[in-house]
This record gives structure tokens, sequence and C-alpha cells, in this order.
């Protein structure tokens, strides 16, 4: 296996081609409602308010309004499922996991000359697992239309047969790999197999329509978020801060799509297997600036700039094939297996800035209504080098059909003695000018919790939906499987005062 990643590594980098899609991009520019059980179960809207330590990944400038040192750990449940319609059959597939998903601490140093106007210096770090990629879609129906014989065709018509047949699959690029797989599967064949320039195809799926087709995809993953900050009082009502935040990017997805049809028994393709791994790892940089004022003693307001995420990144992908075709009744098995992990040079991926506007009103010292507003323009991603041609083109398709998104996010507290009740909505748009791509998502949580003194204790709980179109392939096969999906979150919370 070594020789075989040694080999691919040297192949790609001399056919270079990038595999990198919307989808992918969008992907590492999104962040789930994470962090903190009292954080999640206001619906994250802390931009004014501060005192939470994963209000810190909101405004900077939140833990210059920490009285005392805080140490804290969150654990979360998630349960994602997800509901496929595809041709009119109904499936759905469930992932729950379990996840350390914020840790952290701030420090508070307070100026002992009062007569001074800064009053406070806060230092914290805190992690935040901004993105769980842990979950898994099944879809499965019977396509009246189109065998992922399409997709083959897609990517073999215009490459020369003894492109394919005179070279190993770890010295072909991207395009040319599924060429291969699809000829040496018998899927395709030339139209003509004497000229080693022939660059059509044609299929051998029997033709007529309703194809039986099943897709299976599972990932796995984190996207995490390390966030380094210092934030200052100045006199009793401003405070400022400032982030430096690492990023980690760790994500695999392997899919598994079947296909079979009834069209011909006696020759062609009777069913298939095809498999596709990718594993997507890298790290980046962002950066925050936030401030928060006490416009009165019970009005407050925030606002925050986050500076894009600059991401370097690199891919691996495998493949397998496994086909049954029949020959004049005489069934035979072809596997495609390269054994092959490509490893495509590294690349870097800049997700959009955000910028947060808040509001919050604290009344008697008991309750708290607070209102996040986030504006973010996703037509700003950009994959680099822009000098390559793949990236350029893919950079100005993203500029025409990505768009700007207005976030809302609505919570509220009560504190009755040592007990805290909440409650939030959240509400984002889709990344999509076509919103049937990815819909908008929705979102309402609550939760509780208890002071003890030192130690606190909260719990929350969160519903998030989201409505989406997920096509099997990028190209050639790409009817899409609506998909409903429903994740359900408990997260519980244990902080220390110092």
């Amino acid at each position: 296996m070594k020789k075989s990643i040694l080999i691919s590594i040297l192949g790609v980098v001399s056919f270079t081609i990038q595999a990198q899609e919307i989808n992918d991009a969008i992907r590492y520019s999104q962040q789930n409602l994470t962090g903190t059980a009292r954080f999640r179960a206001m619906s994250g809207a802390f931009g004014a308010l501060g005192g939470d330590l994963s209000a810190i990944t909101i405004n900077p400038a939140s833990s210059a309004v920490f009285n005392f040192n805080q140490l804290g750990v969150t654990l979360s449940n998630y349960d994602n499922k997800n509901k496929s319609n595809y041709f009119g059959t109904r499936t759905s597939e469930r992932e729950n996991t379990i996840d350390l998903n914020q840790l952290g601490a701030v420090f508070v140093f307070e100026n002992q000359k009062t007569s001074e106007s800064w009053k406070k210096l806060s230092l914290g770090i805190n992690y935040d697992n901004t993105f769980s990629f842990n979950n898994a879609f099944f879809s499965a129906g019977t396509n009246p239309l189109n065998s992922v014989d399409q997709y083959f065709l897609s990517y073999a018509n215009g490459v020369p047969l003894n492109v394919i047949t005179n070279n190993p699959y770890s010295f072909l690029n991207y395009g040319e790999q599924q060429a291969y797989m699809g000829y040496e599967g018998y899927i395709i064949d030339p139209v003509d197999g004497d000229n080693p320039s022939n660059n059509q195809y044609v299929s051998n799926v029997p033709a007529g329509g309703n194809y039986y087709q099943e897709n299976f995809v599972v990932s796995k993953g984190i996207n995490g978020k390390l966030s380094f900050n210092a934030a200052a009082q100045y006199k009793d009502n401003v405070y400022v801060g400032l982030n430096l935040n690492a990023h980690f990017i760790d994500y695999t997805q392997t899919s598994r799509f079947f296909e079979s049809n009834s069209n011909d028994s006696q020759n062609g393709v009777q069913r298939l297997r095809f498999e596709n791994s990718l594993y997507t790892y890298g790290n980046g940089f962002s950066f925050q600036l936030g401030t928060i004022v006490k416009l009165t003693d019970e009005i407050r307001a925030g606002f925050t700039y986050e500076s894009p995420t600059w991401f370097n990144l690199t891919d691996e992908t495998s493949q397998l094939l496994v086909v049954e075709n029949r020959e004049d009744g005489q069934s035979f098995t072809d596997v495609v297996n390269p054994q092959i992990i490509n490893i495509f040079p590294a690349y870097r991926l800049q997700t959009p800035g955000k910028v947060t506007g808040s509001l919050a009103y604290v009344f008697l010292k008991r309750g708290i209504l607070s209102f996040d507003y986030s504006l973010k323009d996703y037509s700003n991603i950009k994959f680099r080098p822009t000098s390559d041609q793949y990236f350029s083109d893919l950079n100005r398709e993203m500029a025409s059909i990505l768009t700007v998104t207005n976030e809302f996010r609505i919570g509220a507290e009560y504190k009755i003695k040592q007990w805290s009740l909440r409650g939030g909505y959240r509400y984002e748009e889709s990344p999509f000018k076509n919103a049937n791509t990815i819909g908008d998502l929705t979102s309402f949580s609550t939760g509780v919790g208890y002071n003890f003194g030192t130690t606190k204790l909260d719990l929350a709980y969160t519903n998030t939906k989201q409505k989406s179109q997920q096509g099997f392939f990028t190209q050639g096969l790409t009817d899409p499987a609506a998909i409903n999906s429903v994740n359900n979150a408990f997260t519980l919370s244990l902080l220390f005062d110092l």
C-alpha cells in the first residue's frame, strides 16, 4: 500500500486536477450552533451580553464582562435524522454521536488603581467544535430516466482511448480516472475500439429506464476552532476584545452507490456497486474584533467583525467498482480496485467573513432578552491559487449562484433564586440563490441551569431543521433526492468559578 500511495502522489502532481466542489466550500464555511449549554439554550444570542465562555466565539469583548476566573467543559449528544424522497420512494437514516464539544477558561485581572479609566483585563482560551460532520444519508428509488452510466460517459467523452489503456490509474488525472473505472468495469465501451485516438464512448447499460438506485453516505469529523482571547473594560460601560483563532478540519466521507436494472436480462450491465472515499484535512486562521457598550443600566449593544478564515487543505480519495455483466446470458463480474489513495496537492480556501450586530435588555438583574443579527456573503468564497484555471472557473460559478445570508438569533433567560430558565430561536437563510439546493435553517432551543455558588450546571435542548437536495454525483447522474434533516441535541455544561 505504501508503494501505491507514493505512485499516486507522483501521478497527481504530474497531472494535476482539483476535485473540490461548491458543496465542499459551503461545508467548511458554515458553523453549527455549538458551545456551552447556556449559550445553546439561548440560541447563541450573546453578542451584547458576554459573560459566557462560548459567547467569546461570537464577540471577543465577552470575556471582559466576567467578574471571576472561570473554567468550563461541555458534553453534547447529537441525534441526526435524515428523511429522503427519491422519485417517490421514502427512506430515512439516523446517526447518533456524543462529543466533547467545548472546553475553555477565562482569567480576569482587575486594575487595583480605581482612578484609572481601564478597569479590567481578561485573557481567555476556548475550544469549540463549530461544526460536527458526523452524519448519515440513505436514499433509494427507481430512476425512470438516468443510469450511472451517464456519470462515466460525462468524464470519458473527450479522453483518447490510448490514455486510458496505456496508463495505470495512478498516472491519470481525476477525470481520466473516472473514465478508466467505467472502461475497466465494462460500463462503457469506445465507439471505435480499433482506433487508439477514439475519444467517444457508448454505454453497456441496457436502455429503457427504470434503474433502481441506492446511495448511502456516511461522514465523520470536526471543524474545530481554538480561540486565543484578550479583552478589556474601559470605564464602566465599554468592553473591547480580540480573538486570534486557529481552525482544524478533519473530514471523512464514504459513499456507496448501488444500481440494478432488468431491461435486458441477457446482455449488458445488470447491477453494480460504486464506492468513493474522501478524506480532507488541514488548518486555518481567522481573527475577530468586537465591542460591547452599556447604553444604560438595562440596555447593551454589541458589534463584531469576523474575518474570513484562510484554510490550507489537502484531499485524499480512493475508489472501488464492482460490476455484474452478462453476455448472451453468461454472467461475469468485474472488480476494479486500483488500491490507490490519490493525494492531491494542497490548496487554499477562503471562507466569507461575517459582521454581527447585537442588542440586549437586562431587567431587575433577573431577566434577559437578547437579539443578534449577522450578515455573511457566501459569494465571496474563493479557492486559491486563482491562477489555476479550474479554481478560477469554480470561483466565478460560486459568485454567480451563492448569495448574502441573514441570520437572526433571539434568546431569553429568567432567574428564580438559584435556577435559570432559558429559551431561544434561530433562523439562517440559505447560502444559495436557489434555496432548494440548501434550504433555510430554523432552530429553537430551551434549557435550565442551577447555580451552586462557585459551580454551575447547565442543560440545554436544541432542535434544528433544514431541507436540501442531494445529487448522488456532481455530474452525469445529478437527479437529486429531497432531504429533510432534523437534528436534536442535548448539551450539558459544568462551570467552575475560580
